[in-house]
């Protein structure tokens, strides 16, 4: 793939060409795998808000895109589709590393903002396909459109994801009477320690990639492009186990040491996603419709404390084995979790204030969890790490799925002993975009 391909919409060309249509990309997987292969694989988790560990499936996203992916000149069959009816990175595959971004406008004028979304959808469908940003990167007189430190590397499965906060709803753009009445700020819940720089923010780009450097080369270039129209809010970076460090593919563990991906609802099931994830034109505002609401919380891990408990005070914590990550009283990882199940005593098996079974209730409420662990160096304040788990969850409707389980957890979750709320945000993510529209398009226009 020649890493120099010209690709247009970065403010500062005014000569860059027609944009390109970079909808035919290979597919990313050649067969249907079942749900426990894509869990396996994808380290989706399904303890609760903590256990977030990063999404189930995806290949819909794939299946689903406008144009038909197509095998690419060289053979490069490590990007994603970034045209489609959904956006990607909510039904992806979750990948080994991700670098999500909150930024604020700085102007007042809506066309300020289109303008950027439409510059900002040129560069994404170049960032995940591996190709330099714009058409100045070879001119020595000139500062080059692209900072370059991913060229020369492949796509590593990057995809971009856009969302909107409440905020970007006020009086600046003419857009209140927009603003769908599912996106508002979460309410406070019990032990929350919320700091406001890791809270908020206009807009959201969530960029996940199988290489850290390529993740951050789309924020670190998308930042560039705003630049003089939006500002960056706060940032976080996180990871999982990679697939070379666990060939097999077996569920990823969080920072706590527990497997961290075994019950979220099943994304290769259509019926089922439109039902717990995509937004429909009778949710609200129709231009939600295939979009989603996100919620993001950065939830910092009291790991000295945690190292220093038993494994059976763990266990019954989490109502889960550490080795296996099979229900207590069950052997499988992926058996059901039985929450009437009790010992000779009469004693539940499963404690009912573990945090699987405060997040599992009754198992009529879901969410898709989509998340990361983190590690952002030392408090020098308490000379612990600062350390924990990026939570990402994608939702049809914040208040029934994500507040009604965190509410339940909040109160009585045994993990709440080992860890604290330190940032929220909540974002309403675009539907897919077209090949020749843009991020955005269906509010903006």
């Amino acid at each position: 793939m020649n890493k120099h391909n010209k690709f247009t919409g970065v403010p500062g060309n005014p000569e860059s060409p027609p944009l390109n249509d970079q909808s035919k990309n290979e597919p990313i997987f050649g067969k249907k795998l079942s749900r426990r292969d894509m869990l396996r694989l994808t380290g989706a988790t399904g303890l609760g808000l903590l256990l977030g560990g990063g999404g189930v499936g995806g290949i819909m996203a794939a299946r689903n895109a406008v144009a038909e992916p197509t095998k690419s000149a060289e053979g490069d069959s490590s990007s994603i589709p970034f045209y489609g009816s959904h956006q990607a990175g909510i039904l992806t595959p979750a990948q080994n590393f991700i670098y999500f971004a909150a930024f604020d406008f700085t102007t007042t004028k809506l066309a300020d903002v289109k303008k950027i979304m439409q510059a900002w959808t040129t560069a994404a469908a170049a960032l995940t396909t591996g190709e330099l940003i714009g058409d100045v990167n070879d001119n020595p007189n000139l500062p080059p459109s692209d900072t370059g430190e991913a060229d020369g590397l492949n796509p590593a499965r990057c995809t971009l994801t856009f969302g909107v906060g409440p905020s970007f709803f006020d009086e600046r753009f003419g857009l209140a009477s927009k603003r769908p009445a599912l996106l508002t700020d979460l309410p406070a819940f019990a032990g929350d320690n919320l700091d406001p720089k890791w809270c908020g923010g206009d807009i959201c780009v969530q960029a996940c990639a199988d290489d850290l450097q390529v993740a951050f080369h789309a924020i670190r270039n998308l930042a560039r492009i705003a630049r003089g129209t939006a500002v960056l809010r706060w940032t976080q970076e996180g990871f999982q186990r990679t697939g070379a460090a666990d060939p097999k593919g077996a569920t990823p563990r969080n920072l706590l040491g527990f497997k961290d991906g075994t019950g979220n609802p099943d994304t290769t099931d259509n019926s089922e996603m439109n039902k717990v994830v995509w937004n429909s034109s009778s949710d609200g505002p129709s231009w939600m419709s295939g979009g989603t609401y996100m919620a993001v919380r950065r939830v910092r891990l009291r790991i000295e404390v945690w190292d220093r408990s038993s494994l059976s005070d763990q266990e019954a914590t989490f109502g889960r084995y550490r080795h296996t990550g099979a229900p207590l009283g069950a052997k499988d990882e992926f058996d059901d979790l039985d929450l009437s199940a009790a010992d000779a005593s009469g004693k539940p098996v499963i404690p009912a204030n573990s945090h699987s079974a405060l997040a599992h209730g009754d198992g009529t409420v879901k969410m898709l969890r989509r998340s990361y662990s983190f590690s952002s160096g030392l408090d020098v304040t308490t000379g612990q790490l600062d350390a924990g788990l990026l939570f990402i969850s994608f939702q049809r409707d914040l208040m029934k799925q994500f507040v009604a389980i965190q509410q339940r957890l909040s109160k009585t979750d045994l993990l709440n002993e080992y860890m604290t709320h330190t940032g929220s945000a909540v974002f309403a993510c675009f539907p897919g975009v077209r090949s020749g529209g843009f991020i955005g398009e269906s509010l903006l226009s």
